[in-house]
């Protein structure tokens, strides 16, 4: 999966966990995770047996749910899919404009595999099978991924390379599931109460960090759209206004509210932490209204971008950290006050820590 603000690649054992113990009350068939990112929980959640609608507004998002969520693995198997990675991996090296701008202007990911990345995305280009077309943009991003010169984070790029980003980029066949799944590119505001599913997982931005910005490249990775750029960091001008209510003080009360009113689920499991607009209090007030609640907290060690500090764009250090964790908080709203009694008061397992 690739590096990401706000990835539950450490967490999401204790998320599923969950999950399961929930299923294990009050069987679930369904989940619906309405903020999928770079969709590790959605896989996860997948990967258990459950059948999964991942949701994301941003395209790369999508597509990582397309491939992680929705293909299967047995109608794209590596016998089908790694051949034509090899053809692809033989694309002459091309000097364009994603080279220019993110190899050159900004220092993202060294030349000669900007290059790399430039020809295989035209390559791509010739499949018009959706779900194959997913799988194969997948596959670069987290080729690309494996060598760029960030902290986990396109706000800003390293001062001096990587040692990673030295080495060659190499195609891999994704960790691609048996099964089916569902991928949707819309609001969550907006899909929230058209589908319907035994439990929502719910993951949204926590605060001003808008998720377009912090990944923008992999946004123009998968358009492919040669945008208007801007700044050091060379971010694609439509960062200023694609924004989400949940980036906003003001808003994210009234946006949370919003969402969680129109769910159709027996169950929502909603992943926050103490850097949140929304505080633990609120949050379970909203819930509240929607369901008996309760609330699971763990520390948990911060992204290593702010473990190693604050820098400007051009990667020079110019703050402190201030922590080096968080805790993290899972609250559970459900619908069975006998789910309540047994995952709120009997059960150790799921207690805070």
């Amino acid at each position: 999966m690739i590096k990401y603000l706000g990835s539950k690649r450490a967490l999401v054992g204790w998320i599923a966990g969950v999950v399961d113990r929930v299923n294990a009350l009050a069987p679930i068939r369904s989940v619906a995770d309405l903020f999928s990112g770079s969709a590790r929980v959605a896989h996860a959640l997948k990967a258990r047996g459950y059948f999964v609608y991942a949701n994301d507004h941003n395209t790369y998002a999508y597509v990582l749910a397309q491939a992680l969520v929705e293909a299967n693995r047995d109608d794209y198997p590596p016998e089908r899919v790694q051949p034509i990675l090899e053809s692809l991996r033989g694309s002459p090296p091309k000097r364009g404009w994603f080279t220019e701008n993110y190899c050159e202007q900004a220092r993202y990911f060294r030349p000669e595999n900007g290059m790399r990345i430039e020809a295989i995305r035209e390559a791509i280009n010739q499949y018009e099978d959706p779900l194959l077309r997913a799988i194969l943009l997948t596959s670069l991003m987290l080729a690309a991924d494996r060598v760029d010169s960030t902290t986990g984070l396109q706000m800003a790029y390293l001062k001096q390379w990587a040692p990673r980003a030295y080495h060659p980029l190499q195609l891999q066949y994704p960790p691609l599931l048996s099964g089916v799944g569902k991928a949707y590119q819309e609001d969550a505001l907006e899909l929230a109460g058209a589908l319907k599913a035994d439990l929502f997982y719910l993951d949204p931005p926590y605060n001003q960090h808008s998720y377009l910005g912090n990944y923008h490249v992999w946004e123009t990775l998968v358009l492919w759209d040669n945008p208007e750029t801007y700044g050091v960091a060379r971010k694609r001008v439509d960062v200023k206004h694609r924004k989400s209510p949940f980036n906003s003080r003001a808003s994210a009360g009234d946006a949370m509210a919003r969402l969680v009113s129109q769910i159709q689920a027996q169950h929502i499991l909603v992943s926050f932490n103490n850097e949140g607009y929304l505080t633990r209090s609120e949050l379970e007030a909203i819930l509240g209204e929607w369901g008996y609640v309760v609330c699971f907290e763990r520390p948990y060690k911060r992204y290593v971008g702010a473990l190693i500090g604050i820098h400007n764009p051009r990667g020079e250090k110019v703050g402190q950290v201030s922590h080096t964790h968080n805790r993290e908080m899972l609250f559970l709203a459900t619908k069975h006050r006998a789910v309540w009694d047994a995952l709120g008061h009997g059960d150790s397992s799921l207690r805070s820590e």
